[in-house]
């Protein structure tokens, strides 16, 4: 089997690490074992993040879209279920986008939303 010499690939290897270790506490930035055990639990908190995100982001719309609904004499159910019916395809992100910013827009959204529910709902 041939010799192996690799000082310059194993140093690079490690200098990314570090590297992506920096501002990390103690040792975790500055010693090769720790700072790829942090490194390496900071990468999977960093992937559970980005689903978590994903989920936080619905709820605040979910919430923020109720709100609005409640003024306009609706339940978030309601409205939805409305929107459903009358055929309008706004998502989550818009509608709450619309009761924050636009409280009128989305009056108007939640008027045609009541319209399209059968009478015994609304």
């Amino acid at each position: 089997m041939p010799r192996v010499k690799r000082g310059t690939v194993r140093r690079a290897k490690r200098k990314k690490l570090l590297a992506r270790a920096k501002g990390f506490y103690q040792t975790k930035s500055k010693l090769y074992r720790a700072a790829k055990e942090a490194v390496d639990t900071a990468e999977k908190y960093a992937y559970v993040g980005r689903k978590n995100k994903k989920r936080d982001f619905r709820r605040l719309w979910v919430i923020r879209i109720n709100a609005a609904a409640r003024e306009n004499g609706m339940t978030y159910s309601q409205l939805i279920r409305g929107l459903k019916v009358a055929g309008v395809t706004l998502d989550r992100k818009m509608l709450a986008d619309l009761a924050a910013t636009q409280a009128a827009a989305f009056a108007a959204v939640a008027a045609q939303a009541k319209a399209a529910l059968p009478s015994s709902n609304a």
